[in-house]
């Protein structure tokens, strides 16, 4: 008896721990897409070609994406000015990202 206990106690636990990772793996995947879209936006919204990978897009969209999420809550704004604030802010990181590059080149 004390036997099938554990393993029912287990099995609980196993699929505790499994729903916890499918629900972690799908937010980061959403994390991912919404990064990719808001660090696209944000390269269209800059002016001439930004030489950067799909990486860095990512990443800046992600970033941009927390920044502007925090910032729209501070200020009260609604979904969509939270969407622009982020799009504002993944540009901004793309610009600073790409700012030592330009000093480089305007030196060379």
């Amino acid at each position: 008896m004390p036997i099938l206990l554990l393993l029912l106690i287990g099995l609980i636990v196993l699929l505790v721990v499994g729903w916890a990772l499918v629900g972690l793996t799908i937010n980061l995947l959403g994390y991912v897409i919404m990064g990719l879209i808001i660090g696209a936006l944000a390269r269209l919204i800059l002016p001439g070609s930004q030489p950067i990978g799909w990486l860095m897009t990512i990443l800046a969209g992600i970033g941009g994406s927390l920044a502007g999420s925090l910032i729209a809550s501070a200020l009260g704004l609604g979904t969509i000015l939270q969407f622009l604030v982020a799009v504002a802010v993944a540009a901004a990181l793309i610009a600073f990202v790409l700012a030592p590059r330009s000093r480089r080149a305007l030196s060379a």
